[in-house]
């Protein structure tokens, strides 16, 4: 499977290469522990669905308002290189006094959480924008699909890890100190990030030209709405971000609390997601690069509105992992595809600037979503005696209307080789009938041979 890293030795930034896939690997653990744990973490401490709705909404909004800062951070720390390393290192500052909150007893412990989280947040966002627009310089236009979708698959064993060891961990202590648990696997988290930070320290920095036309403010970009494809694509995925999130804090609340699953079957579930993204990134990440960004984010957006409606037919737990294998394996195409298509369509200069306005524009979407999603579930009629199905349902509907209405806006911005249907599109990367030459030798190795949480 490294061997892949191989296509990429005479790339004058193999060196950073490397070092960015090795530093994604304890990057990785340490945000599935903190993803999946989280809600588990504001239950254990006693959120309501109204708080735990906050507790994702809020961090997400500041995060996203954030990304205004991101150019001047970078301009005035003097590199990226340099706000990636710092920003890694105080991500653990905020990780220390989060693993505190279970063992220690005091009032106020949800709203501490929720600080904490959101200045964690803050700091991931700018890391985000600013890791892509250096990570993608690296990279030829025709290598990126591939490289991400592979490193997204190293990374991705290692988010394996964080949510089988936050599993086993709580489950292990849930009758000996559930808070020495969560402490414990806070704890594990802020050091994984700590070795994170040493590695992505020593990539190297490329710096940025200069061009008059890079320099745009928030508004202008959005009164380029009717002749920008890019402005358009943003709003097509910021309104799935918004009908998404109406249900994505609740997942975790409906398993844990209302269908009293224990944190071993909660990670069990979802570990269903996480394996099929695994096997999906470089699968996905090869067609795009053959057949374009577009079309990978038209089929996905068109099958995600079915996953929070499967939730409804039935609890059984083997059912929904497999409903889990299923959102995981589209949500991988459409994430991975989201960035690649940032990457293909802004240039270099802009890059920090456009995935800025992206991520605020998607982090306002998150945050209206959760908010909406948190008073609703406490408001909605229900549906089998659960309000939370009421909102998986709601989501679903509106994730339909997201698509058919705004993704005809936006096309391609990459001349590809191949042109093919939907259909066509959907069996090749099932394997049924390819249509890049190859058949289902698309596992670990297969999928390297060449270039071309559901929640």
């Amino acid at each position: 499977m490294l061997s892949a890293l191989k296509k990429f030795k005479n790339n004058r930034y193999f060196k950073s290469l490397n070092l960015s896939w090795k530093e994604g690997i304890p990057a990785s653990a340490m945000q599935s522990m903190v993803d999946e744990y989280l809600i588990p973490l504001g239950l254990f401490l006693g959120a309501t669905p109204w708080e735990i709705g906050l507790l994702v909404a809020i961090p997400n909004l500041f995060g996203s308002c954030a990304q205004f800062f991101a150019v001047r951070i970078v301009k005035v720390l003097g590199s990226r290189l340099r706000c990636l390393a710092t920003g890694a290192v105080l991500q653990v500052a905020f990780l220390v006094p989060i693993a505190c909150l279970a063992p220690i007893g005091m009032p106020k412990r949800i709203s501490l959480l929720i600080f904490f989280i959101t200045m964690f947040r803050i700091i991931g966002g700018l890391i985000g924008t600013i890791w892509g627009s250096l990570t993608s310089d690296y990279l030829r236009p025709e290598e990126r699909g591939f490289y991400f979708g592979w490193r997204s698959r190293i990374t991705g064993l290692a988010g394996v890890f964080g949510i089988i060891l936050g599993g086993v961990l709580l489950f292990s202590f849930r009758e000996i100190s559930p808070a020495l648990g969560f402490f414990i696997l806070f704890a594990l988290a802020a050091a994984a990030r700590t070795v994170s930070a040493w590695l992505m320290a020593q990539m190297e920095d490329i710096p940025q030209g200069k061009n008059p036309g890079d320099e745009f403010t928030f508004l202008m970009f959005l009164r380029r709405f009717r002749e920008s494809n890019f402005v358009k694509f943003v709003l097509y995925v910021a309104s799935i971000t918004f009908t998404t999130n109406l249900a994505a804090p609740f997942f975790s609340v409906y398993m844990l609390r209302d269908l009293q699953f224990n944190y071993l079957v909660f990670m069990f579930v979802h570990l269903g997601a996480v394996a099929a993204g695994l096997f999906s990134f470089p699968v996905w990440g090869k067609h795009a690069d053959a057949i374009g960004n577009a079309r990978i984010l038209k089929l996905t957006s068109f099958l995600i509105p079915v996953i929070p409606i499967l939730w409804m037919f039935s609890s059984n737990l083997v059912y929904l992992f497999t409903i889990e294998i299923f959102a995981g394996f589209v949500w991988g195409g459409f994430n991975l595809c989201s960035l690649n298509f940032i990457y293909d369509a802004v240039s270099p200069g802009k890059r920090i600037r456009c995935i800025g306005y992206f991520t605020f524009i998607n982090g306002v979407a998150m945050f209206l979503g959760a908010l909406l999603g948190g008073y609703l579930v406490e408001r909605i009629p229900p549906i089998q005696g659960s309000r939370i199905l009421s909102i998986f349902l709601v989501s679903g509907i509106l994730r339909f209307a997201s698509h058919f209405i705004l993704s005809k806006h936006f096309h391609e911005v990459r001349e590809t080789g191949q042109k093919v249907s939907s259909a066509e599109l959907f069996f090749s990367v099932v394997g049924i009938r390819p249509v890049l030459g190859q058949g289902r030798d698309w596992g670990f190795l297969g999928t390297l041979r060449k270039f071309p949480r559901e929640d």
